[in-house]
């Protein structure tokens, strides 16, 4: 039979034999080595540093997401548990132990974590959980492994393009959309929220004292603008690549030496691993060993005859394929559902959560709920630290939704004293990059007999049009991620 040229081929052929083509997999062993590691010390250090208990069983009340409220909150010794869990599996996946089913129980606790209370959101869990979704669907456990030990069956050097492209998206949506998220006027034109934070670190030996002149806040927030917009297309250019990945170090280990952001750096450096050639641990592993021989050791390779020649895509083939782009579509529509309530989504926060918003505002509220009881128009102020958290306090006191919620549930405990149908009203103030507090929602509007949903929400405020002020005593020393 005569082959036919590449160029006579169809459109969906090409598709295919790019998506199905050998490609070492020593690059994706060492991204699960280095994500099961991560977890692994993630969750040690909840448990060491007493997290689990601030965060999660301390809290009288837990904010749900919308459709999640029946996830439960488990009691202290079952949610340490959880967090011991996720260490050994974590481990377990990092040396490929029952890989299929390690993954899949991570993913699960993992996500489960998040989903506990909505006050814990942080971005680069949710992209934790993101990854060890695709890793499920991602056979890295199929060289250099327990598994591949135990069963050499298992064992190939190769895995199809489709598992490191899957990959490379879900790192690249991240860095694109934070990058999208700096175009407003707040972080190019007024250097803001950069000039509150900055200003806050002061105190830091030898660069201290810089860090409150103006112009280093507008050179740190058009660095990271061009950085989080631009990384992407240098990680894909192969000559420029390396170089782009010092500039990730670099970048990554300035903010967290900068801001108090936790586990995002490190998630974010081991992320951008995946950009690099596949065959990339077997030179670095070649190189090193070559130089403690004082000999030259010729890299291993891929062998790409292995690879089934021709193959068409059967039905279970074009169902993957079709739920592959199912989730990229997902993955960037939900980034941008937040143009469809418009305004100005740092305020009014619709659309805010799994956006990719990294460090793009910084607020400070307070909220007093009132509570009337329109048959003996009797009135009742109720605090907010009578249910929550001091966290938890400072999380609901700006979103608009979880201040819903707790009104709610005040409206539910008043009830249940036998104080009839009250009603639940919130007097919240907020600061959004340093402008003067202004009511954020309407304080006529009764938040007792408000639904959450996916509806834009009516009584929330317009966001204010006042230019942000540079404030020199920043409220708040913190930024919008934590550990």
């Amino acid at each position: 039979m005569t082959e036919v040229p590449p160029a006579e081929r169809p459109a969906s052929g090409r598709l295919w034999k790019a998506l199905l083509a050998p490609r070492d997999i020593a690059a994706l062993v060492a991204f699960r080595v280095a994500l099961g590691l991560l977890v692994c010390v993630s969750a040690v250090r909840f448990l060491a540093y007493g997290w689990v208990d601030v965060l999660f069983t301390g809290p009288r009340f837990h904010f749900t997401y919308w459709g999640f409220d029946w996830v439960p909150a488990l009691p202290a010794p079952w949610m340490h548990a959880v967090f011991a869990l996720l260490a050994v599996l974590g481990l377990c996946m990092a040396v490929g132990l029952f890989y299929r089913v390690t993954v899949a129980l991570l993913f699960v606790a993992f996500t489960y974590v998040q989903l506990v209370d909505v006050s814990n959101y942080l971005n680069h869990y949710y992209l934790v959980s993101l990854l060890l979704g695709l890793m499920c669907f991602v056979p890295a456990h199929r060289a250099f492994s327990v598994d591949a030990w135990r069963e050499p069956a298992l064992r190939t050097a190769w895995l199809p393009a489709w598992c490191t492209l899957l990959l490379r998206f879900q790192v690249g949506v991240v860095y694109v959309f934070a990058g999208l998220a700096k175009l407003t006027g707040d972080w190019l034109l007024h250097a803001q929220p950069l000039s509150i934070w900055l200003s806050a670190r002061t105190s830091l030996p030898v660069l201290g004292p810089v860090l409150d002149e103006p112009w280093v806040a507008y050179v740190a927030a058009w660095s990271g603008f061009l950085f989080d917009t631009t990384i992407v297309a240098f990680l894909l250019t192969r000559k420029l690549r390396p170089f782009a990945y010092v500039a990730v170090l670099g970048f990554h280990a300035a903010t967290s030496a900068l801001f108090p952001i936790g586990m995002f750096p490190v998630i974010m450096v081991t992320g951008a691993l995946v950009f690099f050639e596949p065959s990339w641990p077997r030179r670095l592993f070649n190189g090193l060993r070559a130089r403690l021989a004082r000999h030259a050791a010729p890299p291993a390779s891929v062998d790409a005859s292995a690879t089934p020649a021709g193959m068409a895509p059967g039905w279970k083939g074009r169902i993957a394929l079709g739920l592959a782009l199912a989730y990229a579509v997902v993955q960037v529509v939900v980034p941008l559902r937040t143009h469809l309530y418009g305004g100005n989504v740092l305020w009014h926060e619709q659309g805010m959560r799994f956006s990719w918003r990294v460090m793009a505002r910084e607020k400070n509220g307070s909220v007093t709920f009132i509570v009337r009881d329109p048959a003996s128009d009797r009135e009742w102020h109720v605090s907010p630290s009578q249910y929550l958290t001091r966290l938890q306090e400072r999380e609901m006191s700006v979103q608009p939704d979880l201040i819903l919620q707790l009104a709610r549930r005040i409206a539910r405990d008043f009830e249940a004293q036998g104080k009839g149908r009250v009603q639940v009203h919130a007097e919240a103030y907020v600061s959004l990059n340093g402008r003067p507090a202004e009511l954020l929602l309407n304080p006529r509007v009764d938040l007792a007999r408000e639904v959450d949903g996916l509806a834009p929400k009516r009584w929330i405020r317009p966001a204010p049009d006042s230019p942000p002020i540079r404030l020199r005593a920043p409220l708040r020393a913190a930024t919008a991620e934590r550990p």
